[in-house]
C-alpha cells in the first residue's frame, strides 16, 4: 500500500483493500458453500438409500401377503372343484335311486 507522508491511507489503497478482502470472503463464501452442498449430498443420499431398502421390504411384505391370499384362493377353488364334484355324484345317485331330480 502506497502511504501519504502521514502515514494515511488514500482512497485508491483503501478501495484495493477492501476489493481484496472482498474477494477472500467471497472465496470463503464459496468454499463454505461447497462444504454444505457436500453434506446436504451425502446426508440425500444416505436418506435415498435408506428409502429404497423400506420401499423393497414393504414390497417383499405386499408380495408375500398377495402369495398367501393366491394360495387360499386356489385351495378353495381346489376344496369348491372337490365339493361340486360330490355334490354331482350325490345328485346322481339320489335321481338313479330315488328317481328325485335337484335344480
Amino acid at each position: 500500500m502506497a502511504r501519504t507522508n502521514n502515514n494515511k491511507i488514500d482512497g485508491k489503497d483503501l478501495e484495493k483493500a477492501l476489493e481484496r478482502q472482498n474477494k477472500n470472503f467471497e472465496k470463503m463464501l464459496e468454499q463454505q458453500a461447497n462444504v454444505i452442498l457436500v453434506a446436504v449430498d451425502e446426508r440425500m443420499s444416505r436418506s435415498e438409500e435408506k428409502i429404497k431398502k423400506e420401499i423393497k421390504s414393504e414390497i417383499n411384505t405386499l408380495a408375500n401377503t398377495l402369495d398367501k391370499f393366491l394360495k387360499r384362493l386356489t385351495d378353495f377353488d381346489d376344496e369348491f372343484q372337490i365339493i361340486k364334484a360330490r355334490v354331482g355324484r350325490i345328485e346322481a345317485v339320489l335321481q338313479e335311486k330315488f328317481g328325485l331330480v335337484i335344480n
